[in-house]
């Protein structure tokens, strides 16, 4: 066979298989919402249109309506905006929208093990037995608010050492955060200055950070190929190991001085757990288990809480007039002769609202984290097979012009009543909805009120960059990814007497 003919038949052979996947697609399309249109192999990949969708989903949503398919490779994506289609999904058929897929990178890293699983009986084994703990040890209780106020303490006492000067808040912000998380899970706290932990804090939101980037949403679409590439990937899963590692020696450790009748942390309770289970076939309780466990609750823990408190007093620092508001309830509630407590919630409206509305006003980038349908299903008219990976946008259920009266404003009104009274809104959804939604919200809830109250209690917050960027969504987008800079000036307020 001559060089010419083969390259012919090399050539047809690539336009069949090319022409075998469009056909494919073609098919798979015709039962699935509309949406834009998907390139061969690549999909809506790589398409700056169609993603990400936190930039994307409104156009896509006035295009197609607000259930549409997006394609990442070969796989189709349904994607669900706006307040009632978002909560038919997650409340109305919260089983059938309840699923987990897999996640490469997320498998790349558990190995399988721990309660992020799309295993369904792990995943609610895990869970059930991780909430249960986290009670017991004062989640949702004034023994877990007193760990938040001593740290929230710490981080005080450290600001006033600063005296005025400026400060860059991402580090410290985790670290006080983290030392929370680990007061329940390690029964440790960590000075600020600890080199070991500072690196293992930079491991987890390194991971995040790229967990939560566009080229992660590649990895996952081709992980058997991206996978043996070099890459940013192999140094942010490289470190994820040394921290399961510092986890695996910390276990050892409590393993040594364990005493079932007196469970100290986390780790102490899973320790007990699996001794009482060790003849069950299952497993569940086994030690990788525990190291991802400890892992998810540091990680997830640490890094939502930290990142919202920070976009918190960039918003604040926005926003002087409203920070001066929170002050001046603060002031009348709670006074200069005590630290604030979460008993003073029920007495401070204003501020409650602001707490609700930066949540609300504080997009996520959830691509990377999807659901899945558990069973086929016709939704709104749809059919949506088993097994589709599913994105409810929960950006688009705050952003909902028919639940907002200012949807794209930072309005603390959104929660006041026409009393000046704190009103629930059920389109509010910052800790999800339904099956899946945040096991952590308790403790975020006592830790973004005290942290803000406290801190707010003793300073003033200003920005010490000015930045060119108006749009504070995208601004804080750079700073979440380190591309920028952000300081801040804490300034004493005087204290009354």
């Amino acid at each position: 066979m001559d060089a010419g003919l083969a390259g012919v038949l090399v050539t047809l052979l690539l336009l069949s298989i090319l022409w075998f996947l469009v056909w494919r697609n073609d098919k798979k399309r015709s039962c699935l919402p509309p949406g834009p249109p998907p390139r061969p192999i690549l999909g809506n990949l790589l398409q700056k249109d169609v993603l990400p969708l936190y930039k994307t989903y409104e156009k896509l949503s006035s295009t197609y309506g607000p259930i549409f398919t997006v394609w990442l490779g070969q796989k189709p994506v349904v994607v669900l905006c706006g307040y009632k289609v978002v909560k038919d999904a997650l409340l109305g058929h919260s089983e059938e929208f309840g699923g987990r897929p897999e996640i490469p990178l997320l498998m790349q890293l558990s190995k399988g093990y721990g309660f992020v699983s799309n295993d369904e009986k792990k995943w609610r084994e895990l869970r059930r037995f991780t909430l249960s703990t986290l009670r017991d040890f004062g989640m949702g209780k004034n023994t877990m608010s007193q760990r938040v106020q001593q740290e929230v303490q710490h981080l005080v006492e450290l600001l006033e050492k600063l005296k005025g000067n400026a400060f860059e808040p991402v580090m410290m912000f985790r670290h006080a955060v983290a030392n929370v998380i680990c007061s329940v899970v390690f029964g440790s706290h960590y000075s600020y200055s600890d080199k070991v932990f500072l690196e293992l804090l930079n491991a987890i939101g390194n991971y995040v950070s790229f967990f939560l980037s566009p080229i992660a949403m590649v990895y996952n679409t081709f992980p058997n190929i991206i996978h043996h590439f070099p890459g940013r990937h192999k140094k942010v899963l490289a470190k994820c190991e040394k921290l399961k590692d510092y986890i695996r020696e910390r276990i050892e450790l409590h393993k040594l001085t364990l005493d079932p009748s007196c469970p100290r942390d986390y780790i102490d309770c899973f320790l007990v757990k699996a001794e009482k289970e060790k003849s069950s076939p299952e497993k569940m309780y086994s030690s990788e288990n525990l190291v991802m466990s400890v892992f998810e609750i540091f990680g997830a823990g640490t890094m939502t809480t930290s990142n919202a408190l920070v976009f918190f007093f960039l918003i604040l620092a926005k926003h002087p007039h409203i920070q001066a508001k929170v002050q001046e309830e603060i002031d009348t509630v709670v006074g200069t002769g005590r630290a604030p407590s979460t008993e003073d919630k029920l007495r401070m409206p204003y501020t409650n609202a602001v707490i609700h509305e930066l949540q609300r006003f504080h997009k996520t980038r959830i691509e990377n984290f999807p659901r899945m349908m558990t069973q086929d299903v016709v939704f709104r008219g749809y059919t949506i097979p088993k097994g589709t990976v599913v994105i409810p946008v929960i950006s688009s259920v705050h952003t909902d012009p028919t639940q907002w009266e200012n949807p794209t404003e930072f309005d603390p009104g959104h929660f006041l009543d026409e009393k000046g009274e704190f009103r629930k809104r059920e389109a509010f959804m910052a800790f999800s909805a339904g099956k899946r939604m945040c096991p952590g919200e308790a403790l975020a809830r006592i830790e973004l009120f005290l942290f803000l109250t406290t801190l707010l209690q003793s300073f003033t917050f200003q920005l010490a960059i000015e930045y060119k960027e108006t749009n504070l969504f995208s601004l804080w987008l750079e700073i979440e990814r380190r591309a920028i800079p952000i300081k801040f000036f804490a300034i004493r307020r005087p204290v009354s007497s």
